[in-house]
């Protein structure tokens, strides 16, 4: 029997160092980053629950998360087609199909993909810049990637909403900047922050991004959970952010 080629043209193969799994990427189009390694290892997920990634570009966080809680069951959602073929043969390579289901849409329009109800757990890295703000990057992936040029924090919010079990929760990474904003959307659609957590590259700097636990039908009680330190030097991990990458300090 003939082994599938799952590797294209111009793409590449990366080890996640979590139990063998490895995830295809272009160079060219948008490649993950620490925000989604970081949101993986935040969510909270239990055996036997249902997680939907919305905008799930490359398909990492249903990877690195199933690396984790294998004994769940992930769906992710991804609006560009490549990226979406891309991820479905992330999964196979990995043997992964019947745990994770990658679906291509828009989820501006999530009831056409998923039941209302249905899933305990939403994770996202949505877009951080305003879709009129900032310079976008040529590569169409990249420029929807980082800019709300196809989905805002209130779609999100709205799509996360409509998925969830009551008292299910959310899980996103955004920029310290816009905390108001995504506050502000969330409340608006009943998803209460329980947990918020700031990211700094070092221990005397600002913080660079921020992890946020809501709750759909919340009580309003906000939990600010220790910073997360980037490096101890530059260049030098921390020891909790190598356990999060699945490193050792001789890697």
């Amino acid at each position: 029997m003939k082994q599938e080629n799952y590797q294209k043209d111009g793409e590449r193969i990366d080890d996640l160092n979590r139990k063998g799994y490895r995830i295809l990427q272009d160079p060219g189009a948008f490649c993950f980053g620490i925000d989604a390694v970081l949101l993986a290892d935040f969510a909270k997920v239990a055996p036997g629950e249902k997680v939907l990634d919305l905008g799930t570009g490359s398909g990492i966080l249903p990877l690195l998360m199933h690396a984790r809680h294998p004994e769940a069951r992930y769906f992710g959602l991804e609006i560009q087609p490549e990226m979406a073929e891309r991820a479905e043969r992330s999964v196979r390579m990995n043997g992964l199909e019947q745990d994770i289901t990658i679906t291509c849409g828009d989820l501006r329009q999530i009831g056409n993909f998923y039941a209302g109800q249905s899933m305990d757990a939403v994770v996202c890295n949505p877009p951080y810049m305003p879709a009129e703000s900032g310079l976008k990057n040529e590569a169409a992936s990249r420029t929807i990637a980082r800019h709300e040029v196809t989905c805002t924090i209130e779609d999100v919010a709205v799509a996360a909403s409509r998925v969830l079990k009551s008292r299910g929760r959310l899980y996103i990474v955004h920029r310290p900047a816009r905390l108001v904003a995504v506050f502000s959307a969330l409340t608006r659609h009943h998803l209460e922050p329980k947990t918020l957590r700031f990211v700094q590259p070092f221990t005397d700097a600002a913080p660079t991004m921020m992890l946020i636990e809501a709750v759909l039908q919340g009580g309003p009680e906000l939990k600010t959970a220790p910073p997360l330190i980037i490096y101890t030097s530059p260049g030098t991990y921390t020891e909790e952010v190598l356990s999060i990458y699945g490193m050792d300090r001789q890697q």
